[in-house]
């Protein structure tokens, strides 16, 4: 028992990791937004992005800057649907950007919360507490729909790209959060597992589609152009960041806490798109909807808030009882 005291993540790692998390994933769409609106192929930025990620962590642990372990094949075999169900997920949000704008793509993300939810009940991790249901990813959700219906200019095929990411994002989130949980594996050597075993499936996909080598022509005539160049740089690394903040507060808090984070950071992202891109005609609808997700993510925040306190108490409970 005291072990497993000793390895819950302090309260102060928590929100750190889940903040930073939201940072990293509201800056990540205006940055990915630019790149796509100068360079459409979304699958070669993609590849890009994973190429750095592993290059970088091999790099560290080599020299020494990182304790992540080499590549394991047992570990590389169980984490494998991980990286599918990642980059699928990153592929389809990338290419829905292309035709959608942020406020309405940030309000059909929204939806994963709740898809996170009734994953973890399908997959035996128990039933949530009223609070959290009916009060914090309820009200969520429903503050999307209300936002959404003063807010869309219905595009079918966008949508279909959206939410096609959705499950997949709902599906590799519990997969990590299992895979921390179950084989003691870091944020770090989870992040190197999975942009590792994506590059021959993104490398596959971009000769398929047709992408390649008009992409990489494409490329090179592109950076000789600065301001492309800057924004390329940022999505890389912005890339490593955000990929290695939501690995971290997926373990060090679960799959649920990290998309509810997304939707509290959608409530600014949404803002920003309005200032920023322009084209979106502010309803009475679009306040209330996002009045409503507020409220569902504060909600939430309490609940757990209240799980994470009464733990202590449970854990003296039982070792009183062990000590009768």
């Amino acid at each position: 028992m005291e072990v497993q005291a000793e390895m819950e993540p302090s309260s102060s790692i928590s929100l750190v990791a889940a903040v930073s998390y939201g940072i990293a994933s509201m800056v990540m769409v205006f940055i990915n937004k630019a790149v796509i609106m100068q360079y459409p192929h979304s699958m070669t930025l993609l590849t890009l992005q994973q190429l750095a990620t592993s290059l970088l962590i091999h790099f560290g642990r080599r020299m020494g800057y990182t304790r992540a372990k080499g590549i394991d094949l047992a570990t590389a075999k169980k984490l494998l649907p991980v990286s599918i169900f990642y980059n699928a997920n990153v592929a389809f949000a990338l290419a829905s950007l292309k035709g959608v704008n942020i406020p309405m793509y940030i309000a059909i993300k929204r939806l994963t919360p709740l898809a996170v939810l009734i994953a973890g009940v399908l997959f035996g991790k128990g039933k949530p507490t009223t609070q959290v249901v009916a009060l914090s990813v309820l009200l969520t959700a429903a503050g999307c729909v209300i936002a959404a219906l003063g807010d869309f200019s219905f595009d079918l095929f966008g949508y279909g790209l959206a939410l096609t990411s959705v499950f997949f994002q709902t599906m590799y989130l519990v997969l990590v959060e299992k895979s921390g949980a179950e084989d003691g594996l870091s944020s770090i050597e989870i992040m190197f597992y999975n942009s590792f075993l994506s590059l021959p499936f993104l490398s596959f996909l971009i000769i398929v589609t047709g992408e390649f080598p008009n992409s990489l022509s494409l490329l090179l005539a592109k950076c000789s152009y600065l301001p492309f160049l800057v924004i390329l740089v940022l999505s890389l690394v912005m890339g490593i960041v955000l990929n290695f903040t939501m690995f971290l507060c997926t373990i060090v808090n679960s799959a649920l806490t990290t998309t509810i984070v997304g939707v509290l950071k959608g409530v600014g992202s949404t803002t920003l798109g309005f200032v920023l891109l322009g084209g979106v005609e502010v309803h009475a609808l679009n306040v209330s909807g996002l009045v409503v997700n507020t409220a569902g993510g504060v909600w939430y925040s309490y609940a757990k808030y209240r799980q994470k306190k009464a733990k202590p108490a449970k854990l003296m409970s039982d070792l009183e009882a062990h000590k009768k």
